[in-house]
């Protein structure tokens, strides 16, 4: 299931999805202070344009904490939402529901994406 829903994935949704992640890179590399936060975008830029099969790990210490609040505030509510968004549309179908639930796990990750790992 994980390479065929990986190009599932890809073709129906993670490209978009891949793109905003890629752009907010974009937009934090803009200056010197964000482009630590910009390379942590591109990285979920590439688990977000094949998340099937991969998994996150939540944790981090206080600087991780520090960076989630501030990225929740300038651009992670958008790319949750949107993602979040996606995810209950693909829900309502009964061939959408491993889709959406993707789609959850990147919203989830959208809030908190400091001190998660992907494995």
């Amino acid at each position: 299931m994980g390479c065929l829903g990986n190009i599932i994935w890809f073709i129906f949704g993670g490209f978009v999805s891949g793109l905003s992640w890629a752009l907010a890179g974009c937009l934090w590399c803009i200056s010197i202070v964000g482009v630590p936060i910009g390379i942590q975008c591109f990285k979920f830029a590439g688990l977000s344009f094949f998340p099937f099969g991969k998994e996150i790990h939540y944790g981090g210490g206080a600087g991780s904490l520090l960076l989630n609040i501030l990225w929740i505030l300038i651009t992670g509510i958008p790319l949750a939402i949107v993602s979040a968004s996606f995810g209950v549309i693909l829900c309502i179908t009964i061939i959408g529901i491993p889709f959406g639930l993707q789609h959850f796990k990147i919203a989830k990750l959208a809030l908190m994406p400091f001190g998660a790992t992907i494995e």
